[in-house]
């Protein structure tokens, strides 16, 4: 599929893979698709930061390369690894059969034979529908070397194997690099990227995304649940729910054939929405009623 040519058409290819999105995502997706840029998306968890580039990837029918951050990730684990267990076969039958010449052995050894190509070295292969889409997820999780590394692989969209020589991508992978910002990024990395911060949605916007993932949820149910969650991202809890927790409650309660809120209902699912048990401690007794009525109370009747 050939790249969207407009704001309102990167709108449209990313609703019909489900992912609804303001006029300013849109426009800064564009512009990095334009412009050849990488995507850099920061947020709180949850607010749908990764499914953009799964929805990218479905839309532009473009392969999706995911490289999962976390403490101590390196340069060769992002990048590749010599499969040892088969160099070590490989050595032993040679010695088995009588031996092979050092630099002959050594060449077969250290050929795309024996290599694992990691998520970078993957992005920069060739691919017959054209650039994948390399999702660096969760960047803020790894130490500042490996950023440095990144700034570099990013800058020239090549990487070095020191046995191979240099894999430069024939044509520039489509990046999105996203943060939660548990500790800031390098200002050089960012500035090498389109930036945008994913916050969560107004009412309607959330009701529009609700209505997407989770279509079979009466209009009635999905406002009230929208309305709740939407309250409680205003009380002082550990981990606020993002957008994901608010699909994942509305299918929990299809699943229990709930048509409507009630404090019961809510206390038996708040593992649906709450994940740290201090944050549902506080919402014990009374304290549900009091958020599921000023929620309530925001509604328009319709």
């Amino acid at each position: 599929m050939t790249q969207p040519n407009s704001i309102d058409a990167v709108q449209q290819m990313l609703g019909r893979q489900g992912y609804v999105c303001g006029r300013a995502l849109a426009t800064v997706v564009f512009l990095s698709l334009k412009l050849g840029r990488p995507l850099f998306l920061e947020g709180e968890a949850g607010v749908g930061k990764t499914e953009i580039a799964k929805a990218l990837a479905s839309g532009l029918n473009r392969r999706l390369i995911r490289l999962q951050c976390y403490e101590g990730l390196d340069a060769s684990s992002a990048v590749y690894e010599w499969n040892f267990p088969a160099q070590m076969v490989a050595i032993r039958t040679a010695e088995a059969s009588g031996g092979a010449e050092r630099g002959a052995l050594q060449a077969e050894l250290f050929s795309d034979e024996y290599l694992i190509e990691r998520p970078l070295l993957q992005a920069m292969r060739p691919d017959e529908n054209g650039a994948p889409v390399l999702l660096i997820d969760e960047l803020d999780r790894t130490d500042e070397p490996f950023e440095a590394f990144l700034l570099e692989a990013l800058s020239d969209f090549q990487v070095t194997i020191p046995e191979l020589g240099t894999v430069a991508a024939p044509q520039p992978p489509i990046v999105i690099v996203t943060s939660n910002r548990t500790r800031e990024v390098h200002d050089a990395l960012k500035r090498r990227c389109l930036y945008h911060w994913v916050d969560y949605p107004d009412f309607e916007r959330e009701i529009e995304i609700l209505h997407a993932r989770a279509p079979e949820a009466a209009d009635a149910l999905s406002r009230e649940v929208v309305a709740f969650v939407q309250r409680l991202r205003t009380e002082d809890l550990f981990k606020k729910p993002g957008v994901a927790e608010t699909i994942d409650w509305a299918k929990c309660l299809l699943a229990l054939d709930v048509m409507n809120l009630s404090p019961e209902v809510i206390g038996d699912t708040l593992g649906a929405i709450l994940k740290y048990q201090d944050d549902i401690q506080k919402l014990q007794g009374s304290e549900v009623k009091r958020i599921l009525d000023e929620a309530k109370a925001t509604l328009e009747p319709v």
